[in-house]
């Protein structure tokens, strides 16, 4: 990664949030900061700043007043010396919160994307641009979508957080805790995507997830240590640490049983132990809560050294206190796979009674249904539902497993 290219990975967000609290204008702070990048790419071994940050955002200001100056001009009417005065009161230090904090502004800016007037794919795609300087291109490629069309969800958020009036301020200290599981749930949901994609030939998209974590840590930083957030790097380092191990050399899907342990990041397993260690002496209290138990069950499979020694009777327990929590139909369908190791596939499969109405387009459902009804020699059942989870669609690498298992099945009992 060369030295502009890096300073765009650290301090995009940081800039962005700063042009954005002055001048409180998503859309020309965002131009003018892009404007200020590109006039950086001609920066050679004799012209590069000893503070590239400073330079940036000094040439995305000008922008800005040059911009604004020209649109007050136009509208107005008004002699360049009114205009003048009139953009010298705009440009002033952004008023303190409401709530009183001292905060780093990335806070505010983070907060605005993931404001509950968005749409959660949408907050997803509006914060991994703004707060991580993601191109739109590369946005469209995680998602597996067009350029044009990730270019039209990010217009029409930026849209709505004017229309909606969403204020760039950090808000008392109890709203803050509630506006941080948003926050979790928009960086979850990124993450997520990478490893769930619904469509396109990858099995995972690591990058996608990979990304995730940074605005993981980077909302960490800027608010601090909070159990939803420890949580939450907690879980999606656990699960992350796999990703070398679950494709193999053709992008084909290696189950958790068949993957190659000494392939998964260790070092992270670590670094997720540490965060989540503390968290499993004192229960926390909602979205935490959840958090913690979803990732109380991926360190179970990180610290088990072979696929026998897993404790599938402590993963089925989290699963059910899960379950309590929630009431997800996702959390009952695994909760069914884990008590099936534990307790039999007659268990597990019991538990997938009722939710067919609740999963209606879900491939895994009718997937894990066909395994279990394989291992207890249901074979006929099983082939049907091996079908009806290819006939729900999901990703190639995924509809290929789908068909491989199916073809293995043996006899027709």
């Amino acid at each position: 990664m060369d030295a502009l290219a890096q300073v765009w990975r650290d301090e995009w967000g940081r800039l962005l949030a700063l042009l954005v609290a002055r001048y409180r204008r998503l859309d020309l702070a965002e131009d003018a900061l892009a404007d200020a990048f590109a006039a950086a790419s001609r920066w050679g071994p004799s012209t590069t700043p000893a503070n590239p940050p400073a330079w940036l955002l000094t040439a995305a200001r000008r922008r800005v007043v040059d911009r604004l100056r020209a649109e007050a001009v136009a509208a107005r009417k008004q002699p360049l010396l009114a205009v003048d005065a009139a953009l010298a009161e705009a440009d002033q230090p952004a008023a303190v919160d409401p709530g009183g904090l001292l905060v780093d502004e990335r806070l505010r800016l983070i907060l605005l994307c993931a404001h509950p007037a968005l749409a959660p794919e949408a907050a997803t795609a509006l914060t991994l641009r703004l707060v991580l300087g993601l191109p739109t291109v590369d946005i469209a490629r995680l998602f597996v979508v067009t350029e044009p069309a990730m270019a039209a969800r990010l217009t029409r958020a930026k849209r709505k957080i004017v229309t909606a009036g969403v204020p760039f301020a950090v808000p008392e200290e109890a709203t803050l805790t509630r506006r941080l599981d948003t926050v979790a749930d928009v960086v979850y949901l990124a993450f997520t995507a990478g490893y769930a994609p619904g469509a396109g030939p990858d099995a995972v998209r690591a990058e996608l997830a990979g990304e995730a974590i940074r605005l993981g840590r980077v909302v960490r930083e800027v608010v601090g240590a909070r159990p939803v957030l420890d949580a939450l790097l907690a879980l999606m380092l656990l699960q992350h640490a796999r990703r070398d191990a679950r494709t193999d050399a053709h992008g084909g899907i290696v189950l958790l049983p068949d993957q190659d342990r000494a392939r998964w990041r260790h070092d992270e397993i670590t670094e997720a132990l540490e965060l989540l260690m503390p968290l499993l002496e004192t229960p926390s209290p909602g979205r935490a809560g959840t958090y913690v138990l979803q990732a109380a069950i991926a360190a179970e499979h990180a610290v088990a050294t072979t696929p026998a020694a897993t404790r599938w009777d402590r993963i089925a327990a989290r699963y059910a206190e899960l379950d309590a929590l929630t009431g997800s139909p996702v959390v009952r369908l695994n909760r069914a796979v884990a008590v099936a190791e534990a307790d039999g596939a007659a268990a597990g499969l019991a538990l997938l009674a009722g939710l067919d109405a609740r999963l209606p387009a879900s491939h895994r459902l009718p997937a894990v249904r066909a395994e279990l009804l394989a291992r207890l020699g249901r074979i006929g059942e099983a082939r049907a539902a091996f079908d009806d989870a290819l006939a729900r669609g999901g990703n190639r690498a995924e509809a290929a497993h789908l068909r491989r298992r199916r073809e293995a099945l043996v006899g027709d009992r």
